[in-house]
């Protein structure tokens, strides 16, 4: 079961949980926790099998934009996966803050920034990557969790990040033991591009809190550059 379907089940047993302690003060009948806790969980094991998920992440992520430092902390990742792209040359194609976005675009997952992948497909269809791509992906991939520990300390996303990071390391043969070490010198050179660049960033983010254009992004950056 995946992070969201467990995610929903938690929030079933808490529902439970509650509503049993809370039913005889509200005079609810015993039946309704339990009817609602089963349904809860009911759609759990059918978004994680069926919907691979989607259901869960939507409606926890839609839960969790009420709140304004979550949505400002998403941007800031996301301003930094872009900032990093344009400036090393990776084109952006698309983007998306939110999960509900990426679903109506036919995107899996919460959304976030869309890449340009010919020249990384192509060149790992060969099984082999040349160290300057490596470099330049693996600074992509890691910028969003650079920008928020820049920002706030620490990160709270970028797991998929991280899984991407992996996966295409150990198809090129990386051993294992030398990932966590990669990821590291990774985080610190997206770290430094976004500190070499702050002004482009902060046009960026206040561009992406607009909903601005991909365009329009893209000359934000330039503007603030100039």
């Amino acid at each position: 079961m995946n992070q969201s379907a467990l995610n929903l089940a938690a929030i079933g047993i808490f529902t439970m949980t509650m509503s049993t302690l809370l039913s005889p003060l509200l005079n609810i009948p015993p039946a309704v926790p339990a009817i609602a806790t089963f349904s809860i969980l009911g759609l759990a094991t059918l978004d994680s099998f069926q919907w691979q998920g989607r259901f869960g992440s939507i409606f926890l992520d839609w839960f969790a934009s009420f709140s304004p430092a979550h949505r400002d902390r998403v941007i800031r990742h996301e301003a930094g996966h872009f900032l990093a792209a344009q400036s090393l040359e990776i084109p952006v194609v698309g983007y998306t803050l939110n999960a509900w976005d990426a679903f109506r675009q036919g995107q899996a997952g919460l959304g976030g920034v869309q890449f340009d992948t010919k020249e990384l497909d192509a060149e790992l269809q060969q099984g082999k990557l040349s160290a300057q791509l490596i470099e330049r992906y693996c600074t992509v991939w890691m910028a969003g969790i650079a920008a928020e520990q820049l920002a706030f300390s620490n990160s709270e996303g970028g797991a998929d990040d991280r899984q991407k990071f992996r996966e295409t390391l150990v198809k090129l043969g990386i051993p294992a033991s030398e990932l966590p070490q990669r990821e590291r010198l990774s985080i610190l050179r997206a770290k430094d591009l976004l500190q070499n660049h702050q002004s482009a960033y902060d046009a960026l983010v206040a561009a992406l809190q607009e909903r601005h254009s991909i365009e329009q992004c893209y000359s934000a950056i330039q503007n603030a550059e100039h």
